[in-house]
């Protein structure tokens, strides 16, 4: 790799040459060289990272943080051997939304046995697609401390998507405390890390909910700043592994369109992405091209990937991706020349649940009356989900949840131009458009207050059966979020399609941010056979009980 005079220059502040960073994520992007070839090598082991000035322990692959960028062809014959440096603790790797043989995907006691310490373990499948996508550890909570990637595959034809320069752009979080101690804190008082709640002086300057609000939400014990569990009182933002004043920067020549993947690699922060003077044509999401569509802004769950195409003129751009809670953003710079910056907007206010979020968007709001008594006792009314077991996981299930994919996520109500699911178009038919046979309606419940998480009201540890499919069988399945958080939700080894009302060209995704509320449906062909994770990709969510597994049986086969 060639690395120029002027890629050796300083931006933000930040050396230019970090050992904790692969090549393609420097502050200064000489280009995107890559860890490919028929034979990959990728070691797994603990080391120091340093954000915005300040170090702490993290877990890295092949010395650096995020690990380095695997790069694939689609038709060829993936074989990445994994070596697992660390002491005393097992390992492993996902990677996130390909399609693969089961024994390769990489959970560990659902997939395979994990990597134990000093051992390695090679995973050999055919790449049978192309687009961004990422990998990461299913081991315990080691996703939070930096083991994490970016993987591309090329497609074996020419792209669809026109295109002269990309950067990848990986987003995460990052805090000082161990994992473990954020959990801890997070079963002790679920909303350990919110530091913008309502105040006093709020209340008497005018400003959030007014009184009776207060009241009536207070006598049902919920909270309308609790966006986000983990938030920027202990996480630092980042993009590629730099801080907002390390300043990550991707250089481009003026008027070239250049080619953003964006991955949403973080543990807990779902981000909304903007580059203010910019236009953003969304092109691929999750890792398939859909029709083009210009927005201002989208929202980024956890697990999602976007790529856009955006054509800059000679000047420097900030990529802005601010927290969903807005107390904290992570920020990079796009520039055609190394050294220059662009102003960083100051955080948007933090935006305050609604009664939608309380799953009450068909219900006439005027019911909330009597200081919230009503709403109290309806809001926990187990007959309106029978298939839910009523457990201490369920606090509360959804009155009235309706299809939220129209919505551009919360907090984002009025913004101009910003993306839904709505608006995704996928680019080339859907492989399957058979009519489902069956549907199936899964509850996504939890208890802020003792910080445990479900799929229907049962842990993952309580589970006693695995959510049972035939081969080939084609399934509408409907996500209820019965939570005032938002879920990502992922299933391992297949693509589904939304529906969204674009027929035969809904958009196929591995993953979907279902909104507080509301309700996110998408018909699936279980064409995958053998055991898959199926779990909100929040970490904390996953790691207190909201996981299940998922059996494709082949067809015949006794249940």
């Amino acid at each position: 790799m060639m690395i120029d005079r002027r890629s050796l220059l300083t931006a933000g502040g930040a050396a230019a040459l970090v050992p904790w960073l692969p090549a393609w994520a420097q502050p200064i992007s000489p280009g995107l060289p890559t860890v490919s070839g028929a034979d990959i090598h990728l070691k797994i082991a603990h080391q120091m990272l340093t954000v915005d000035g300040k170090t702490s322990h993290a877990i890295g692959i092949n010395g650096t943080i995020p690990g380095p960028l695997v790069r694939l062809k689609e038709g060829t014959k993936a074989r990445i051997h994994v070596a697992n440096a660390l002491q005393g603790e097992d390992s492993s790797i996902h990677w996130h939304g390909l399609i693969l043989p089961f024994h390769m995907d990489g959970v560990p006691g659902i997939s395979f046995p994990g990597i134990a310490p000093g051992k390695s373990f090679t995973y050999e499948f055919p790449v049978r697609q192309s687009g961004t996508y990422w990998y990461h550890s299913h081991s315990g909570l080691q996703e939070q401390m930096g083991h994490y990637g970016p993987l591309i595959i090329d497609p074996a034809d020419a792209d669809p998507v026109a295109y002269d320069r990309e950067h990848v752009i990986l987003l995460s979080d990052h805090s000082a405390l161990h994992p473990h101690v954020i959990f801890k804190k997070l079963k002790q008082m679920g909303g350990y890390f919110n530091y913008n709640k309502q105040t006093l002086a709020g209340l008497l300057a005018g400003e959030d909910q007014a009184l009776k609000d207060r009241v009536a939400w207070g006598a049902m014990r919920m909270d309308p700043t609790d966006i986000s569990d983990v938030t920027g009182s202990t996480y630092t933002y980042l993009i590629n592994g730099l801080g907002p004043a390390d300043n990550w920067t991707g250089l481009f020549r003026a008027g070239e369109r250049v080619r953003l993947r964006i991955i949403n690699a973080s543990a807990m922060t779902t981000f909304n992405v903007r580059i203010p003077g910019l236009t953003m044509e969304v092109v691929q999401a999750d890792g398939l091209n859909v029709r083009p569509v210009r927005v201002g802004e989208f929202q980024i769950a956890v697990a999602e990937t976007y790529d856009v195409v955006v054509t800059p003129s000679d000047e420097a751009y900030s990529l802005i991706a601010e927290s969903s809670d807005r107390s904290g953003l992570a920020r990079a710079t796009l520039a055609p020349r190394a050294g220059m910056t662009a102003a960083v907007p100051p955080l948007r206010p933090r935006p305050l649940a609604t009664m939608q979020d309380m799953g009450m968007g068909g219900m006439d709001h005027g019911a909330m009356g009597h200081g919230g008594e009503t709403m109290k006792h309806s809001m926990r009314d187990m007959r309106a989900a029978p298939t839910v077991k009523d457990t201490p996981t369920v606090q509360s299930i959804s009155p009235m949840p309706v299809d939220r994919t129209g919505d551009p996520g919360q907090g984002l109500e009025g913004e101009p131009d910003v993306l839904s699911y709505q608006d995704l178009v996928a680019l080339d038919r859907n492989p399957d458009t058979r009519t489902p046979s069956r549907q199936l309606q899964i509850h996504l419940t939890g208890n802020m207050e003792r910080y445990m998480w479900a799929f229907d009201g049962v842990k993952m540890n309580e589970v006693k059966a695995p959510i049972p499919f035939t081969e080939g069988e084609r399934v509408r399945v409907t996500l209820v979020n019965d939570t005032m958080m938002t879920h990502p939700i992922h299933l391992h080894g297949h693509f589904f399609e939304l529906v969204t009302g674009k027929g035969d060209h809904a958009p196929r995704k591995h993953t979907v941010n279902v909104q507080p509320g509301g309700k996110a449906t998408f018909d699936l062909t279980a064409d995958a056979p053998g055991d898959w994770a199926f779990h909100c990709h929040l970490l904390y969510h996953m790691h207190a009980g909201m996981m299940q597994v998922v059996t494709v049986r082949p067809a015949g086969e006794a249940a």
